[in-house]
């Protein structure tokens, strides 16, 4: 009780400053919690490069979202193999300062859309925190001078990192999930220091950013993960309930709305009649085991959907796969399950059985995290296909396309009745909320967008390929 009496006065006191000192904030990614909701302040409908344009500001490669609080606008980027965080002002659009990370090698990101700038900075007002896969941790405080810094080990991955940071309390945490080393990881915001470490086996490569879900008087930390869901404890990072039942591979993060909690799943080879099945390790070495040396190298494997993903059997990436690796890779293949899930809170241990409360299986975006706006569920995936769910039943109120092709990475957003659902090519779709499709506008900013935008004091901040928007009326 007394944690979540804490954290309540903290974002309280937020709010109170908000009321008394005019600041805004969108602390993180998606903003307050991740919620992706922004005031319910008058918001443009129409806008592009010469459309409602407050101002438009160059800045460097990444695709960090928006982090704001009060006259500040935080980024990271990456320039000339330098990463780098920017603080932009928010009422005209200047840089303010620019800081550059400790020079480092830089991971190994997906080569379409990944970025070594990919986890949006949080802040609490005082201190922003920035993480890169690459380095690790550093704070700033808001006019750039550094805190403190705290190098953690390159996450072993083929794609990159994108999971962001996020401020709880008296706790910064990120999650790391990758194929070898998984954890949970809470500092303290002042010094960098670790309060506690939780390790996440079974836990290969994820890219959704933690959530904080109060009910009952209990904070818990919730993270999506490789084929499951946990829930972990604030105070001291011990599990506390679980959901089995996700995708290989989780890119969204959960949102809550009418005390439920919503999260979805999709990955490749999952769904009814496009599932992939791998034959078993001794399988394997019976038909390709060229110098029958008990071990699966690239050149060993023939069919095409496994050649794609032999380094993510490679946990290790030594270019050798054991049979452990293998079959660790086999049972994740044949559980991983594309779901929209809704839970309700409550309960301890595997709460699969008891706690889902309805569920959903098509139409499941890859990388885009679900909205919960006004009573509803709402869902944008590749080829702009968007879903709309009861969010307390689950009932589907339609599933329709956009007008508006091409990927979707950035997650959408809403405020003032509106949602804005951001394309890959630089489209973004603006919807009525309502229970029927109905699209205002498909506005082109002629860039690639890979951010989710962000909304405060009534305006929209879209991070393009090149540039930051501010657009309002």
């Amino acid at each position: 009780m007394r944690r979540s009496a804490t954290v309540l006065c903290g974002i309280l006191g937020v709010l109170v400053g908000v009321a008394r000192g005019g600041d805004v904030a969108w602390p993180q990614f998606r903003g307050p919690n991740g919620i992706g909701v922004g005031e319910e302040q008058s918001l443009p409908v129409r806008f592009g490069p010469t459309e409602n344009v407050v101002w438009k500001t160059v800045v460097p490669k990444g695709a960090s979202s928006p982090c704001i609080w009060g006259d500040r606008i935080f980024l990271t980027g990456v320039s000339d193999g330098r990463l780098e965080t920017i603080a932009v002002d928010r009422i005209t659009g200047r840089i303010l300062w620019n800081r550059a990370a400790p020079k480092v090698e830089l991971e190994e990101v997906h080569q379409t859309y990944g970025s070594p700038a990919a986890p949006t900075p949080a802040t609490d007002g005082e201190r922003v925190y920035v993480y890169f896969g690459s380095y690790g941790l550093l704070c700033y405080d808001l006019d750039g001078k550094e805190l403190w810094k705290k190098p953690l080990p390159k996450p072993i991955t083929v794609w990159g990192s994108s999971t962001s940071p996020i401020v709880a309390g008296d706790r910064v945490l990120l999650n790391c999930d990758q194929d070898v080393g998984s954890y949970l990881l809470a500092v303290d915001p002042r010094s960098g220091k670790t309060i506690w470490k939780t390790e996440r086996p079974g836990f290969p490569k994820g890219f959704a950013t933690p959530m904080i879900w109060s009910h009952d008087g209990i904070d818990e930390i919730i993270v999506p993960g490789t084929l499951r869901l946990k829930a972990y404890d604030l105070e001291d990072g011990k599990e506390r309930w679980s959901v089995a039942g996700l995708a290989r591979i989780v890119c969204p993060t959960p949102v809550t709305g009418q005390g439920l909690l919503f999260v979805s799943a999709w990955t490749p080879g999952a769904d009814p009649g496009d599932r992939i099945k791998a034959p078993t390790f001794d399988e394997q070495l019976a038909k390709n085991d060229k110098n029958k040396d008990g071990k699966i190298t690239l050149d060993e494997v023939h069919e095409d959907a496994l050649r794609r993903r032999f380094r993510h059997f490679d946990a290790n990436k030594d270019g050798v796969v054991l049979r452990d690796e293998w079959n660790s890779m086999v049972h994740v293949f044949d559980k991983a399950q594309n779901v929209l899930l809704a839970i309700r809170p409550g309960g301890k241990g595997d709460v699969t059985d008891t706690h889902v409360v309805w569920k959903q299986t098509r139409y499941i975006p890859y990388v885009p995290s679900p909205l919960y706006y006004k009573g509803r569920i709402h869902l944008v995936k590749d080829l702009g296909i968007t879903s709309c769910y009861d969010a307390a039943t689950g009932k589907p109120l339609y599933q329709e396309r956009l007008g508006v092709r091409g990927n979707y990475y950035a997650s959408p957003v809403a405020g003032d009745g509106k949602i804005y659902m951001a394309s890959e090519p630089g489209v973004v779709a603006v919807l009525r909320a309502a229970d029927t499709l109905e699209v205002l506008a498909r506005n082109d900013l002629g860039e690639p967008i890979l951010a989710t935008p962000a909304i405060v004091d009534g305006k929209l901040y879209v991070r393009t390929e090149g540039h930051l928007y501010a657009f309002g009326k």
